[in-house]
């Protein structure tokens, strides 16, 4: 069935929202001011002191200075709701990262009468809890991976080693957070204690809270989630994203909808998604994780593995694959729009329209272990690809001087494909890496070319540790 088209004037006519604080930086403000702009939503962006030429600034109608450095002036919450007020702001919308999943934050927002885009606050503590989350999966019959349900000791996590069967590895994962930190394997017993302490550190740095728990690492996986929508009654998926090819844990190059899922696997995700976001109330966009496992020979061979109660790095291919505006999608479901008002029941979305690829084009290069090696620097030249299909979600210009204090992330290439193929959709997705051309920065392109050519990815004989198993090879041919 084809969508009736969202109509922008008409949603905006119903909105109570004027005024919007973007409380992030980088590619994804400019993506948020834009859609905000397009309603006659007027925006007001932040920045830390470093930050102050970075591109989201002028993206906004206005822009207004954060006391402090780094991220810790993105996560002063006090800070924020105070510029919000004086702003005179309607709602502030978090992005990804930073504050957008902080229940406490969510709930000062509603406390000063102003609107937090995104889940309610009881829904970002329940899913920024992945034990909570976890729990949540295992009351609906929702499988996940074998592993403790709490906060975990060095001690137990030892005794839990000892209870996998020989040959096994164990992760150690953050019990708050994501995007890959506070996460090691363990593969020998007498690795455990160092990497423990190191799972702790790293997750009370980035998430101001150490708590770790332990579960059976799954070697050999494909990682897949679902897009939904929600209006706290309904639910509404988006189909699917395929973000298997990754480095140290975090997401490389991710597609829509997955080329390898079979009909009843699909059908699996989103049963489950739906499920899981009914059972929490959820209300506004999210996303429903999942793993894959490729050596498992049992029926069940899909397990949860987190949600991210947020708009995702990634919304990019779900957008151009069906044609929607995520971000138009949350201003709407946050101002108290249900999915009927704006026509996104299930049976108004279409099948997707071919397939769509995302590279994040990061500032680093990888050594021989896959381990990523930060960059930076002046951009002499900072020149995106053109064409058919081809978009670029940035906030880097000629001559901008990259800050080493944030994520690596310089700009993802969106790449679509009208036709259902997935080796037409790599062969525009390789052609536009070629094109783009970046110089004063060493960057991650040279590896998407070697990716990208490379026969197993072409035939998609893939799985989570394929650039780990395979970086010599990928580095010999950035080489060439």
């Amino acid at each position: 069935m084809a969508i009736q088209p969202i109509e922008y004037q008409s949603i905006f006519n119903q909105l109570t929202i004027r005024k919007l604080l973007i409380a992030n930086r980088g590619e994804i403000a400019v993506r948020i001011a834009r859609t905000a702009q397009d309603l006659g939503i007027d925006t007001v962006a932040i920045y830390s002191e470093e930050d102050k030429a970075s591109g989201h600034i002028g993206a906004c109608d206005s822009a207004l200075p954060l006391k402090g450095n780094g991220s810790s002036a993105y996560l002063d919450q006090e800070q924020i709701i105070a510029i919000a007020k004086q702003q005179q702001c309607d709602a502030i919308h978090p992005g990804y990262g930073f504050l957008s999943e902080n229940s406490e934050f969510a709930e000062r927002c509603h406390q000063h009468q102003i609107l937090f885009v995104g889940p309610e606050p009881a829904t970002l503590a329940l899913f920024g809890n992945k034990l909570k989350a976890k729990a949540l999966a295992t009351s609906c019959d929702v499988a996940t991976s074998p592993g403790t349900t709490e906060h975990t000791t060095l001690e137990q996590a030892h005794a839990f080693f000892r209870s996998l069967p020989p040959g096994n590895a164990m992760m150690i994962k953050a019990v708050c957070g994501g995007g890959g930190k506070g996460m090691r394997i363990v593969r020998t017993e007498h690795e455990l204690e160092s990497a423990y302490n190191r799972c702790q550190l790293e997750a009370q740095k980035a998430f101001g809270n150490g708590e770790v728990y332990v579960e059976k690492l799954i070697e050999n996986a494909r990682h897949i989630e679902v897009q939904i929508i929600a209006d706290g009654q309904r639910v509404t998926h988006l189909w699917d994203r395929e973000c298997t090819l990754q480095r140290q844990h975090q997401k490389l190059f991710e597609i829509a909808p997955s080329p390898s899922l079979s009909e009843q696997q699909r059908d699996f995700i989103f049963n489950a998604a739906i499920q899981l976001a009914k059972a929490s109330g959820y209300r506004t966009i999210g996303t429903f994780e999942f793993l894959m496992d490729l050596d498992s020979h049992q029926e069940n061979s899909i397990t949860f593995l987190e949600a991210n109660p947020r708009i995702q790095v990634e919304h990019t291919v779900t957008e151009e694959i069906l044609g929607l505006d995520l971000v138009l999608i949350q201003l709407a479901l946050a101002s108290g729009k249900t999915l009927e008002d704006i026509n996104l029941n299930q049976n108004a979305i279409p099948n997707p329209r071919g397939y769509a690829a995302q590279l994040r084009i990061n500032m680093e290069t990888l050594d021989e272990n896959g381990v990523p090696l930060p960059a930076g620097g002046t951009l002499t030249a900072f020149n995106p690809p053109f064409g058919p299909g081809i978009r670029i979600d940035t906030f880097a210009r000629n001559g901008y001087q990259t800050v080493s204090q944030f994520d690596s992330l310089l700009a993802k290439l969106v790449v679509h494909s009208p036709i259902s193929n997935y080796t037409a959709l790599l062969k525009r997705a390789h052609r536009a890496a070629q094109e783009f051309h970046i110089e004063g920065v060493s960057t991650n392109l040279a590896l998407f070319e070697a990716l990208l050519t490379h026969p197993n990815v072409i035939n998609n004989q893939i799985s989570t540790r394929f650039i780990e198993q395979h970086i010599h090879e990928l580095n010999q041919n950035n080489n060439n």
